[in-house]
């Protein structure tokens, strides 16, 4: 091979992970098999060498090149506006929910409101089921806080899309908004306008966590859409 990097990637691949995380990642054929924390170290290392240099090295054929140039983004230091331009530049690679949520968790965004504001464009209705996964996962890793939780019931209240990794990714981040803000987000689940799978596996999500006690657990079973 005369791309290093991929030669690197393919010489930390692993059979029997490639074999699980494919299962994980339904219709997603190009995945090598390299274990996430193992792939992070080889971005913290590229971006030590280069960030610039190395990052357009990388090609786009394989999963694990996709997550290393996510993770590349979220690894380097730079101003919000360049960081902003290069997870815009990201985006239309998204296309499983893997690389979705540990790009947007390794993003570490300071500037959140700035953040906020970005990311609405990609919770609009005419957006790609990726697209909007990633405005979700947004919310769910930045902005379950007192300013925002209302906002974010207005949200989910006005997607109306019924894939099913959109569809995940409201009722987990409604789950946590419940952990975080039990009376705001019941009060929510009592008059919402989700459709009802996302709303039943909203409950379930919550009685699924262990931050949940029982009693509030037997109360959200008796909530669920029949």
């Amino acid at each position: 091979m005369e791309n290093v990097i991929r030669e690197k990637i393919f010489s930390l691949a692993d059979e029997k992970y490639k074999e699980f995380h494919s299962g994980l990642c339904p219709n997603t054929n190009n995945i090598v098999g390299v274990r996430v924390p193992i792939l992070r170290n080889y971005a913290k290392e590229l971006v030590k060498e280069g960030f610039e240099k190395n990052y357009n090295k990388i090609q786009t054929e394989y999963y694990e090149e996709i997550m290393l140039k996510g993770m590349m983004i979220g690894l380097e230091k730079m101003d919000i506006d360049t960081k902003l331009t290069y997870i815009k530049e990201f985006i239309p690679y998204i296309d499983n929910w893997a690389v979705c949520d540990i790009f947007v968790a390794g993003l570490k965004i300071k500037e959140k409101e700035k953040f906020y504001n970005f990311i609405q464009k990609y919770l609009e209705n005419n957006k790609t089921e990726f697209e909007i996964r990633f405005g979700l996962v947004s919310l769910l890793d930045y902005f379950i806080d007192k300013e925002h939780i209302q906002q974010i019931f207005k949200i989910t209240d006005k997607i109306k899309r019924d894939e099913y990794y959109i569809e995940m990714a409201i009722a987990w981040l409604i789950s946590i908004c419940y952990i975080k803000f039990p009376k705001e987000t019941e009060e929510y689940l009592n008059n919402n306008k989700l459709s009802d799978f996302a709303y039943n596996k909203s409950i379930q999500k919550i009685i699924e966590s262990t931050r949940v006690d029982e009693q509030v657990k037997n109360k959200l079973r008796k909530m669920k859409r029949k």
